[in-house]
């Protein structure tokens, strides 16, 4: 087993690994910037190191920082967790050629996943079903993207190939706008991402946006934990996830998981990942894979019984998956609310002192967060304050569970969007099961 992991991460996720590594007996060290010596995890971790002032640039993003400190401390491993240095192949590189471990895939599968493009590629070629599309990137021959246009049919969508969150990506309903659109995206994504590679994908009308949950060990094992339902969403960010997804064909679920285990095995994956789809008549067509774990991770592990953060170490370490498929049992529901610090209406962030925190309880409840009574929600990171995750034997009753969940939790001092989750939980469209991703923004009138 690993030596010592390093958590280059903050709030609920860093407190998130830091349990499992206490479980498994892995000494931690937590690292922070100035403004975050008050965090949770870097109170509880067995060792703490400063790596920087507060914008992420200078901190969670700052690599060398990381590499010393882990050199200092004498950390054999790191943990990047989500968001951040996560999924940036240039840092599990660094990090590799350091002598250190990468607690993920290694940094060529990164690069290949990250990259839009290339991850359709690869998915394609591994007999994953994807979005009918341009099958690579668009050149700037006018007359061959107006004939890809015709051949996928209109409406298209136009995406940055080094995307990501909702960003670099444009909906084409008509033939003449095509061109500008694509030109417009491609200058958009210089700007962001420094790569102006885009490519032509069909633009599915209501889509539901399901996901399938894969550990992969570095033996050549490889097992989906099932999978779960993100689709309200508000500019493509998910507020409410639950597994499994609700109404989905079981004869597409089984074929589309088994293509998704036998392509982690083709690709050379190792560690925690998910396949994200979306799902519309049917069929599941592949968008993007993410190389590390979720942050709605929970809601598998409330069905399978199964540690994906555990699973995540054993793994880097080099052992084998714990778990066969056939060990897999699927049992009740789960929801995910995402607790934000942030104007249930307007949606703005609202930083400030926590006054008073009270958790929910009770059977079937876990709430992920790192808040705690007198701390002070920072303005400069994300807005995600706590996870209020529900388990229960049926959809029904895990809904209902959620709901109660909702009305004993208290955060005082700060707004948060309970409000907006209280309000979605009893949402008759949701409770039903099977809503699109465009739900939410339709609810909330945007």
């Amino acid at each position: 087993m690993l030596k010592k992991v390093l958590i280059a991460n903050r709030g609920e996720i860093a407190l998130r690994i830091l349990r499992a590594c206490k479980e498994l007996g892995i000494p931690t060290v937590a690292v922070h910037s100035v403004i975050d010596r008050d965090l949770k995890h870097v109170r509880l971790a067995d060792e703490s190191v400063c790596i920087g002032p507060n914008p992420s640039p200078k901190s969670y993003l700052n690599i060398p920082a990381i590499i010393a400190a882990m050199e200092v401390t004498g950390a054999d491993s790191v943990h990047p967790g989500y968001g951040f240095l996560a999924e940036n192949a240039d840092f599990a590189e660094q990090v590799e050629k350091s002598g250190f471990t990468f607690i993920g895939p290694n940094a060529d599968v990164i690069r290949l996943m990250g990259d839009k493009v290339s991850a359709i590629e690869a998915m394609r070629e591994a007999g994953v079903p994807t979005v009918p599309g341009s099958n690579g990137p668009l050149n700037d021959d006018e007359a061959r993207n107006l004939r890809l246009a015709d051949e996928i049919g209109l409406p298209v969508i136009i995406k940055a190939a080094a995307g990501g969150g909702g960003r670099g990506m444009r909906v084409v309903h008509n033939k003449e706008d095509l061109i500008q659109s694509i030109a417009i995206t491609k200058a958009e994504a210089a700007g962001a991402f420094g790569d102006d590679t885009v490519y032509m994908e069909k633009f599915l009308q209501t889509p539901r946006h399901v996901e399938i949950q894969v550990l992969s060990d570095k033996h050549g094992n490889a097992i989906h934990l099932g999978d779960r339902d993100c689709s309200l969403q508000r500019r493509h960010q998910k507020v409410l996830e639950e597994a499994p997804a609700p109404g989905i064909d079981p004869e597409a679920r089984a074929i589309v998981q088994k293509a998704c285990t036998d392509a982690c095995k083709k690709i050379g994956y190792a560690g925690a990942g998910t396949f994200e789809f979306l799902y519309e008549n049917g069929h599941f067509y592949f968008i993007e894979m993410n190389t590390r774990v979720q942050v709605e991770h929970p809601v598998t592990e409330m069905i399978t019984g199964i540690d994906i953060v555990k699973e995540q170490l054993r793994i880097a370490a080099g052992l084998p998956l714990s778990v066969t498929q056939d060990d897999v049992v699927f049992r009740g529901h789960a929801f995910e609310c995402r607790i934000n610090a942030e104007d249930p209406e307007r949606f703005l962030p609202c930083p400030g002192k926590v006054d008073v925190f009270h958790a929910p309880g009770g059977l079937g409840v876990r709430v992920d967060s790192h808040l705690y009574s007198g701390y002070t929600v920072p303005p400069t990171y994300d807005s995600l304050i706590a996870k209020i995750i529900c388990w229960a034997e049926t959809r029904e009753e895990a809904l209902k569970r959620t709901e109660r969940a909702l009305d004993e939790t208290i955060v005082q001092g700060i707004k948060t969007n309970i409000p907006l989750q209280k309000n979605l939980v009893i949402d008759e469209e949701f409770k039903k099961g099977g809503i699109n991703i465009h739900y939410l923004e339709k609810k909330l009138g945007m």
